[in-house]
């Protein structure tokens, strides 16, 4: 069981983590929603929970709480920007279906 970030991922968060002036980490779980069913959420993480599962990837932690890592294992966290736009991309291998407008999935 695994969750990577990419090194741009990995910057984009300790950059974050800095100015906010604290946290441990990010935490990465799902939550029911969408017309697909599943979808993403993050998080900064101050105080970590006794039962998260703690993964660490070029450098950050990445906290998973036990429902959510089912649905996560394997995923690979990217930070990515495109013109105005930017924002985390989610390669999960465990996605079968992804909705039209991209805000969901199922496994």
């Amino acid at each position: 069981m695994a969750i990577t970030l990419t090194e741009q991922a990995a910057k984009h968060v300790g950059r974050y983590m800095e100015r906010r002036g604290k946290g441990v980490g990010l935490r990465l779980g799902v939550r029911t929603t969408g017309c697909s069913g599943l979808a993403y959420k993050l998080e900064y993480v101050d105080e970590a929970s006794n039962e998260d599962q703690v993964f660490e990837s070029n450098g950050v932690k990445v906290f998973v709480d036990p429902k959510s890592l089912p649905y996560v294992d394997g995923t690979v966290l990217d930070f990515a920007r495109e013109g105005l736009n930017e924002g985390f991309r989610f390669n999960n291998p465990n996605v079968k279906d992804e909705c039209g407008c991209g805000e969901s999935f199922r496994i």
